[in-house]
């Protein structure tokens, strides 16, 4: 029963972390470029560069950009999971066979 309670604590932090990984990532990317944008010779092109990056999660968003980091991000939450139990399993394999 311990090994089954600490797979879930493994999965539950893994698809959390997993989840608020590409969130901070991509705002922090986003801030930069904001922030970048007030500085004289660079402002027209990062503001150029941060309406492609929300032109680009508007795509997954149907419209939306929010709606696009949140698929982006359920889909790495999704694969973090599955990435997860792969290695548990292997890990059972592997302990049962030393």
């Amino acid at each position: 029963m311990n090994i089954f309670t600490n797979f879930l604590r493994s999965l539950v932090l893994t698809i959390i972390f997993s989840f608020a990984a590409p969130l901070c990532l991509i705002g922090a990317v986003l801030l930069f470029l904001s922030l970048g944008g007030y500085v004289p010779l660079l402002g027209g092109y990062l503001t150029a560069i941060a309406n492609a990056i929300f032109n680009f999660l508007s795509i997954f968003g149907s419209g939306s950009a929010l709606h696009g980091i949140l698929v982006i991000s359920l889909t790495c939450s999704f694969v973090g999971a599955l990435f997860d139990t792969y290695v548990y399993y292997r890990y059972q394999i592997l302990r049962l066979d030393s």
